[in-house]
């Protein structure tokens, strides 16, 4: 219960005492007279609140407090004694104890540390609770041999401070991959800082990275921190690196070796301590080659790589994921879960997913919105149904990317033809980014000139 007290002392007097004055303030209250009482307690029912007497008969408050974290409890303990001196203080604060109050006790005093530990053990609870929706939001899922040696490589890196790069096709979940890595590490206490160089106008990546000074150009009317600031001792997720400009190629490349920078319009010097893990869907070393991308920057950024496989190369983690996101949407939409046939799960296996578990789980969520009848068949699929498969006449080709390419064209031309041209709604359609369809257009050959399109 949040207001539920239990009072630990071998003196009656100051039971009843602490009763009568906690009750009055609209508590819940019990009072045993030993440590071995108050083990009995706490097996029967929750206390928000501890109040514990180091000084008792048999196991004493201290050896209490130890065997009620063994049994991980987790209600807020306040030690009292009347002989206290700071090594007892500070045994029992390393045990977990939220305040030490000697006696006598001040009524005052002590209503207030009471209320003061029980809100203190409500944020934790609570953080506990947002920590771990968190983590169910970002869950990696898939058994495949891709998957556990993706997992494995995490749990080897994860507790250095060596940087990553994550490499792999867009929605093929680099963020979930750079989440899990913050999420192991020694820094996992510390904020994850991400920014995507994608999604800001060029001229403003600058001042997202390394913040600006008042005044340092037109509209910045107040001193900025940017990320690198912000995430100082924490971890800092530079997505779509491939996107930088070569102005800031070369900032970072100096944050990178002297870990320190210069804001926007201020010749102070700013010294962090970041762990960079950076992410990209394109081939850097193509970028490099063309002169778009530094190579000692890549050298730098590359100390650790890691390449998360597209979803057609672990089709058997598919009906996990299918289970995964029909489970997680049927719970946010308060509908029942639907229940997938075999042959359902066997279109979504054979169908080549181009947005990847992004594109896939577009696709659950839809069916769990839009379909009415709770079981789900192959016929139930109709954006999947002739899609299925490559097309016979792709064994002409003489090699698998030719042939695949050749797919994937057919599969946008058709898409671009049913959105009349509109590369967004081919897009949405398709369950990818915007920006990715059009790079996959660009490498293909496609173009959308006035809404038609034109090879």
């Amino acid at each position: 219960m949040p207001n539920s007290i239990l009072i630990v002392d071998d003196e009656r007097g100051i039971r009843e005492t602490l009763r009568g004055v906690l009750e009055d303030e609209g508590f819940t209250v019990e009072a045993v007279a030993s440590g071995e009482d108050c083990l009995t307690s706490v097996k029967a029912k929750n206390f928000a609140c501890i109040l514990l007497d180091v000084w008792l008969p048999a196991i004493d408050g201290l050896e209490t407090l130890k065997r009620l974290r063994e049994r991980e409890n987790d209600s807020a303990v306040v030690m009292i004694s009347g002989h206290g001196n700071i090594e007892t203080a500070v045994n029992a604060t390393k045990l977990g104890a939220f305040d030490f109050i000697e006696k006598p006790l001040s009524i005052e005093k002590t209503i207030l540390t009471v209320r003061n530990a029980i809100k203190q053990r409500e944020l934790v609870r609570t953080n506990q609770s947002l920590a771990a929706k968190l983590a169910q939001e970002y869950e990696m899922v898939g058994e495949s041999v891709a998957m556990r040696a993706v997992r494995k490589q995490i749990a080897i890196v994860a507790p250095t401070d060596g940087r990553i790069l994550i490499s792999g096709e867009s929605g093929t979940g680099k963020e979930l991959v750079a989440r899990a890595i913050h999420a192991q590490s020694k820094r996992k206490n510390a904020p994850f800082v991400e920014i995507n160089s994608a999604a800001i106008p060029e001229d403003l990546v600058e001042s997202e990275l390394f913040g600006h000074a008042k005044g340092a150009f037109s509209g910045a009317t107040n001193a900025k921190k940017g990320k690198f600031e912000i995430a100082d001792g924490a971890t800092i997720f530079l997505d779509e690196i491939g996107d930088m400009s070569p102005r800031v190629q070369a900032k970072m490349l100096r944050v990178l070796e002297e870990q320190k920078f210069e804001p926007l319009g201020s010749n102070a010097h700013v010294k962090v301590d970041v762990r960079v893990i950076s992410a990209t869907n394109k081939r850097l070393d193509n970028l490099i080659e063309d002169g778009e991308f530094r190579a000692d920057l890549f050298y730098r950024l590359n100390v650790i790589p890691f390449q998360i496989p597209p979803l057609r190369e672990r089709l058997e983690d598919i009906p996990l994921l299918v289970e995964h996101f029909n489970r997680k949407f049927s719970a946010a939409y308060v509908k029942k879960p639907k229940i997938f046939t075999r042959d359902a799960t066997n279109a979504l296996q054979n169908y080549s997913w181009l947005g990847n578990v992004r594109e896939l789980r577009n696709t659950i969520e839809r069916i769990v919105i839009m379909h009415e009848k709770q079981k789900v068949s192959a016929d139930d699929l109709p954006e999947l149904n002739g899609l299925n498969e490559i097309p016979a006449s792709s064994f002409r080709f003489p090699s698998f990317k030719e042939a695949i390419d050749a797919y994937q064209r057919e599969f946008i031309l058709h898409k671009l033809a049913e959105a009349d041209g509109n590369v967004s709604k081919a897009a949405d359609a398709m369950g990818v980014d915007r920006s990715h369809l059009y790079r996959r257009m660009k490498n293909l050959g496609i173009s959308v000139e006035k809404g038609k399109t034109e090879v």
